[in-house]
């Protein structure tokens, strides 16, 4: 670590910049160029874990982290003629659900329209993740999962906008999962962990024995890094270079005016272009092309309107500046 990123970070830290900070990863050109860990209290879905003492082996909630990593398998398999592309109808590849295929509003889905979250149906998921308001909880606690998200209510046209959903993911997951024959967390052991070196993670499950594509997986940030670090290197003919580029083009503006492919973001900060996966309580995986960098960020300011501010202050304050 240089003297100047750790001077950034311990003035971040002195001046109340990354509270809840649980951890951080950065790695430039293949080196690790910063790597810090603290303490603090943590859950792991809502249930309480006490006050973890956190550092390289400890695994942590990635929440909606989770989804990138999703679409990263969903390339894996595309690219082995293992699921249908994004173009491809979506109710088709639930024919358990005839009612729903019969409907004309929900017949125009496709895949696409779920990588790039623009359903165009009724779903909340901005009430807090402990409530069974929430639709994502909903879901989880639904007879049927998949059912759950393809009955919601019709809103508008999909593909009119973007709009946040974690059930969306869930209908990727499920297409993995029966396209490779694999549950999700098995195909990606093999296709993506295994390869990348990562030997230990858990990815949680429902009620239903199904993990959750959405936010049920826990990495520890060196394994997290691993991912960006492949993504720089075009995919290490693990995930096809020609889906990296697919799922990364811009396709949707979000909420907060970021751009939205296939499950990842597209954000610019300090003036620089980062690709970004984003999860609850200040989770990120940041990806800087420009600079060969990429960053693995765990927090616990899980359900904090202002959770944003401790992964920002470090990219923007601390390691962005020390790296351009």
């Amino acid at each position: 670590m240089t003297d100047e990123l750790r001077g950034r970070l311990d003035e971040a830290i002195a001046a109340g910049h990354l509270d809840g900070l649980h951890g951080v990863v950065a790695v430039r050109g293949g080196e690790t160029v910063l790597e810090h860990y603290g303490t603090g209290a943590d859950t792991t879905w809502n249930i309480p874990l006490g006050v973890v003492e956190f550092g390289p082996d400890t695994l942590h909630d990635l929440r909606s982290v989770t989804k990138s990593v999703t679409a990263l398998l969903y390339g894996v398999a595309l690219g082995e003629g293992r699921v249908p592309n994004p173009g491809a109808s979506l109710l088709e590849q639930f024919p358990q659900y005839p009612d729903l295929a019969a409907d004309a509003g929900r017949r125009k889905l496709t895949v696409g329209h779920a990588l790039t979250m623009s359903l165009g149906l009724e779903w909340r998921e901005e009430i807090p993740y402990d409530s069974p308001d929430n639709a994502e909880i909903a879901m989880e606690l639904a007879a049927d999962r998949y059912r759950y998200v393809l009955e919601r209510p019709v809103v508008e046209a999909p593909g009119t906008r973007w709009h946040y959903c974690g059930g969306a993911t869930a209908l990727i997951g499920k297409l993995i999962a029966d396209g490779t024959g694999q549950p999700l967390p098995e195909y990606a052991r093999a296709r993506l962990f295994e390869p990348l070196g990562i030997e230990h993670f858990t990815w949680i499950e429902g009620a239903d024995g199904v993990a959750s594509a959405a936010s049920g997986l826990r990495l520890a940030p060196r394994d997290l890094a691993r991912i960006g670090s492949m993504m720089l290197a075009e995919g290490m003919d693990l995930v096809p270079a020609g889906w990296l580029r697919t799922m990364l083009e811009p396709r949707l503006k979000t909420d907060w005016d970021a751009m939205y492919g296939y499950q990842w973001y597209l954000e610019t900060l300090a003036e620089r272009s980062i690709v970004m996966a984003a999860g609850n309580g200040g989770q990120r995986l940041a990806v800087v092309p420009e600079l060969d960098l990429t960053v693995a960020i765990t927090a616990g300011n899980y359900d904090d309107p202002e959770q944003w501010r401790t992964p920002a202050a470090l990219l923007e304050q601390v390691i962005l500046p020390a790296l351009a």
